[in-house]
């Protein structure tokens, strides 16, 4: 085997929720476990930078009036654009995610998550949220030019229930799927 082939992988994972608990946070640490454990299947290890969004509101808003990047939103693009798969976690009502996940991703712009594998996780506020919530959140993604993964997952009030009870069997499911497509398309990505 290559040197290249025990050289790590980067996933950067970013938790766009905004309150207290942060559910979207406890979900981007579930993905995020499943995808180190798929990829480690394939004899393959992660290196994981964690990108909480709500710590960076306030130069998220400074960026949107006075157009300056601060140095923490510099870091944060930067560990973006140098990973090999981004998992995004993100809150979302009305079938529209959070401002800030928004905000960071205008920032962005188009071209930086080219080809990009990513893995959306969204933590829906209601247990009936529009059937094509998934296609929208899937549009915003490719509009700037990522490649999302097949699985979206999306938790309800149902499934945090079900976890308060040792019964998230479906939502475990989903997300153990999602995470084998991002560790394949991430060794892919990365060839």
């Amino acid at each position: 085997m290559s040197a290249a082939a025990w050289a790590p992988v980067s996933l950067a994972v970013v938790s766009a929720g905004v309150g207290c608990p942060r559910p979207a946070r406890r979900l981007a640490d579930w993905v995020t476990e499943a995808v180190c454990r798929s990829l480690a299947a394939g004899g393959v290890r992660a290196e994981v930078e964690v990108l909480e969004l709500h710590r960076l509101a306030a130069d998220l808003a400074r960026h949107s009036i006075q157009g300056r990047i601060s140095l923490d939103l510099w870091e944060a693009i930067a560990a973006v654009v140098a990973a090999d798969g981004l998992v995004v976690a993100t809150p979302v009502r009305a079938a529209s995610p959070s401002e800030v996940f928004d905000s960071f991703l205008a920032i962005l712009g188009h071209g930086v998550l080219s080809d990009m594998p990513v893995l959306l996780a969204l933590n829906s506020s209601s247990d009936r949220q529009p059937p094509d919530i998934t296609q929208v959140m899937r549009r915003r993604l490719t509009a700037v030019h990522a490649d999302p993964v097949p699985t979206v997952v999306v938790a309800s009030p149902v499934d945090w229930r079900a976890t308060a009870l040792s019964g998230a069997a479906r939502l475990r499911a989903c997300i153990d799927r999602a995470a084998v497509e991002l560790a394949a398309a991430m060794r892919s990505h990365r060839q």
